[in-house]
């Protein structure tokens, strides 16, 4: 099960991306997502996230 980041929410601040260990978040139209054809499901952009904005799918 991949994460899915709320785009309200995110404020695209890139916290997120730094913690990915597989690069499955990109930038796209000003918010993050979340490619889940290759997320993990490890939790680190979870935690990393300042505004809450990533949780389970």
């Amino acid at each position: 099960m991949a994460h899915i980041i709320d785009s309200a929410t995110c404020i695209n601040c890139g916290a997120c991306d730094e913690t990915c260990p597989v690069n499955s978040i990109s930038e796209q139209a000003d918010k993050r997502v979340i490619d889940a054809a290759t997320c993990i499901d490890c939790g680190a952009c979870v935690d990393s996230c300042p505004v809450s904005a990533i949780a389970a799918a």
